[in-house]
């Protein structure tokens, strides 16, 4: 049987955002335990978790404070533990979000390193004088264009230190082997209490040029992607391997296909790396299928592919796909797209229900970064019914949530068989049960215009799924007898079919009969 992050999707939960169990409006673990079925309908290979571990949130879980502890606001050790342990039993694994970049500056590492160019942490991190004009040492810019650039001044100390996210996110100096090894010692700290895999955020940013060079005038970033990045990922997989059947994925936010898939090289770095150019494709079939061909052709034959349209960083796809109204149908398409992908399917949280972003008035903002919107909780049931928390609290919650929560909440979507929960759920159970779909081999179709299609094999069991991204119908004529498994048309019956006409948005999967 192949591993267990190849044949179902992995599930982010944003825990501010799933379900708060004490009534404080931020999601905690316990609240994630007691919706654990809910992952279960969807039939979910593993839930990846954003950031529990103590942080004063200035990039809400993303500076942490502490790498082997949970947070007070989301619990404790024991509940993660117990979270583990309710994941195990229901045949889910756990995957928990690493941040290996940068620290708080609240983390005891950094404030000893603040503390005195002598300190024996001062070179954990990187310090510069600045440049001869007393500005910063070089043109590095932070992540966030809110920030600036990507250093800050000390005065006690009279040096520069770099962060490529906010100022309270200093970055680690990975050219110090006792980083390195500190940064290891975390990841055996997890997986040895019965975590299954990491997500390494930021990956990209773990080498950097060691002379500090600008970028200005430069083919290529000296920030990020440095050639040494590559050795530090090896040395992390070595520490993983230490223990059976885990995974690692990397957030390798490269819009160059090419270097992402280097991450993957040679069986002995990334298990999956998210794929950024993926995700901003526009909503057009032929830029889809040559991103589709464009992984198969040039990954290594063992490379896995990690789909995903999706996350807390990015526009929801309902409302990033909109475009007049057709965001809906665009989220439920998705929802076929990336089940019946070859690869694994990645999830956000509220996908499965259709949700746009939220609207955040200018005095509920709270991300420095522009997020907040994607970032709403999670509705569990009618506000009519379970007031203004929508099920996700009985207090405040720490961002609005969508507007059309009556109609859009997981109580109501599972118990009306057209809505999109209802087809994911239905997609999910198809793809556990077929192995063409979890491991089968994939050929892409030429198709009408506006069409992607392609097919699925294993065996005597075949698959053609397509989607119309275009403004028209079309028309969908398999070369042989075919039967409707599922449309995300919800009006449309199941049926034996030769000529299927495709309305815009539709996406359908055909059992293909031969003959």
């Amino acid at each position: 049987m192949s591993e267990w992050w190849r044949r179902g999707a992995v599930y982010q939960v944003y825990p501010r955002s799933f379900a708060d169990s004490d009534g404080d409006g931020v999601g905690d673990l316990r609240g994630l335990r007691a919706h654990l079925d809910h992952l279960v309908e969807l039939s979910v290979a593993a839930v990846w978790l954003s950031p529990v571990f103590p942080s004063p949130m200035a990039d809400f879980g993303y500076d942490v404070a502490d790498h082997c502890d949970v947070d007070p606001l989301f619990g404790t050790l024991a509940d993660l533990d117990d979270l583990v342990a309710d994941c195990h039993a229901r045949g889910i694994r756990v995957v928990l979000d690493w941040v290996p970049n940068h620290t708080s500056d609240q983390h005891p590492w950094f404030r000893a390193s603040r503390s005195s160019r002598e300190d024996p942490r001062r070179d954990w991190y990187v310090w510069r004088d600045g440049a001869p004009d007393g500005g910063p040492p070089n043109d590095w810019r932070s992540e966030f264009a809110a920030v600036g650039p990507a250093w800050t001044y000390d005065e006690p100390t009279g040096q520069w230190y770099l962060h490529s996210y906010t100022p309270q996110q200093p970055d680690l100096d990975w050219e110090n082997p006792e980083v390195e090894a500190a940064m290891h010692d975390t990841i055996r700290f997890w997986l040895a209490r019965g975590v299954d895999g990491l997500r390494i955020d930021a990956l990209q940013r773990l080498a950097k040029d060691p002379l500090l060079r600008s970028n200005a005038g430069s083919d290529r970033r000296h920030d990020q992607d440095w050639r040494t990045a590559h050795e530090r990922l090896r040395g992390i997989r070595r520490v993983v391997d230490e223990f059976p059947d885990r995974m690692v994925v990397g957030e390798v936010y490269l819009l160059d296909l090419r270097r992402v898939l280097a991450y993957l090289a040679g069986g002995d770095q990334l298990h999956l790396a998210h794929n950024f150019v993926f995700v901003h494709l526009p909503w057009d079939a032929g830029a889809f299928r040559t991103a589709i061909e464009e992984f198969e052709a040039q990954a290594e034959p063992e490379a896995w592919p990690a789909w995903f349209l999706g996350n807390h960083d990015h526009p929801r796809i309902a409302t990033r796909y909109d475009d007049g109204g057709h965001g809906p149908a665009r989220a439920r398409a998705v929802a076929l797209l990336l089940t019946a992908l070859r690869g694994t399917p990645f999830l956000y949280q509220g996908d499965e229900l259709g949700l746009p972003d939220a609207v955040v008035p200018p005095d509920r903002v709270v991300d420095v970064d522009g997020r907040d919107p994607e970032r709403a909780p999670i509705p569990w049931r009618p506000p009519s019914v379970a007031g203004p928390g929508a099920g996700f609290t009985t207090g405040e919650p720490w961002l609005p949530l969508v507007a059309d929560a009556e109609r859009l909440c997981v109580e109501r979507q599972a118990a009306d068989p057209a809505s999109t929960l209802s087809l994911v759920r239905r997609l999910a159970a198809l793809r556990t049960a077929s192995p063409a779909l979890q491991a089968g081999r994939q050929r892409m179709l030429d198709a009408a215009p506006g069409v992607l299609a392609w097919l699925r094999e294993d065996g005597d069991e075949r698959l053609l799924a397509a989607v119309n991204l275009g403004l028209e119908p079309r028309t969908l004529a398999p070369d042989e007898e075919a039967t409707l498994l599922v449309s995300t048309d919800p009006a449309r019956p199941s049926s034996a079919v030769r000529d299927l006409v495709l309305q815009p948005d539709e996406a359908v999967l055909l059992r293909l009969h031969g003959g």
